[in-house]
């Protein structure tokens, strides 16, 4: 399904003349060119073909796994000090950096870049545009997070160590109670979508940019559900998690978490601190 042009094209959001060329720049923007600059990254996304959404997100799916496996590379290598817990989640970022800079379909991304355009057109076709684009990238996210822990797992690719490091890190994960899984989630939903809201303005300092969000995310036990799912699946396609504790205690709380943190919270409250200099 399409999203009608019309629906979604409003270039006279901005007032000023100025405005298309401070947002191509994406140099200190304010906040409604910064909402400018999300707004046409997230139509650009609703429009784009549901077979690219697919392998795009069945690639970032793919891709994260080695925010997990960089940590647990970490975690297998390094002494077990005090010091370990801080720098092995740095490992956590890798997965993030090649799907952000990478330009993946990465389903916690478009729970703000994807609503910004909706809350402009006020569409009922956008919306549920939106909600479909949710559902195909989340269950693409979740393809590709079968796909590789199935080959971590049986695949002569891990030393003991890391698979075993692997295996703590997954139990860690989707161990604890749904309502924790839940409430840890909503600070990891916040946080990726500042992190989207700021990218605009990061002029050559992503890398430094998306390296200090997903490590508070890791430092924070935060939950994240496509990086979750990556550790879901490695304990599934190896019997140690079954179907009905990852479904409603992990995959759907945490889902829940990150999506009230991501939309709820913080696109939201960015949207009531624009619409006053939105036209209407």
């Amino acid at each position: 399904m399409s999203l009608p042009v019309d629906d979604l094209e409003n270039d006279d959001l901005i007032e000023h003349d100025g405005d298309d060329r401070a947002v191509e720049e994406a140099g200190m923007l304010s906040p409604k060119l910064i909402f400018e600059a999300v707004r046409r990254n997230g139509e650009e996304e609703l429009l784009r073909p549901n077979r690219a959404l697919l392998f795009s997100g069945i690639a970032a799916g793919i891709l994260i796994s080695f925010s997990v496996l960089g940590e647990a590379l970490l975690r297998s290598w390094l002494p077990d000090a005090e010091w370990r817990y801080v720098v092995e989640n740095m490992g956590y970022t890798f997965g993030f950096m090649l799907v952000i800079l990478g330009r993946m379909q990465l389903f916690t991304e478009n729970t703000i870049t994807t609503v910004a355009p909706v809350l402009i057109s006020g569409s009922g076709a956008g919306a549920w545009r939106m909600v479909e684009l949710w559902a195909l990238v989340l269950g693409a996210n979740v393809i590709g997070a079968f796909g590789v822990a199935a080959f971590l797992a049986y695949a002569p690719v891990l030393s003991g160590e890391v698979a075993a490091a692997m295996m703590e890190l997954s139990q860690h994960a989707t161990g604890m109670a749904a309502f924790d899984g839940m409430m840890r989630g909503i600070p990891a939903g916040v946080l990726i979508a500042a992190l989207v809201w700021m990218l605009p303005t990061a002029k050559g300092n992503e890398v430094v940019l998306i390296f200090l969000f997903t490590w508070l995310i890791a430092l924070g036990d935060f939950t994240h559900i496509v990086a979750g799912s990556v550790e879901m699946a490695y304990l599934m396609v190896q019997g140690e998690l079954g179907l009905l504790q990852a479904v409603f205690g992990f995959f759907l709380p945490v889902l829940a978490g990150n999506v009230i943190g991501g939309t709820v919270i913080f696109t939201l409250l960015v949207w009531a601190q624009i619409q006053p200099e939105v036209r209407s």
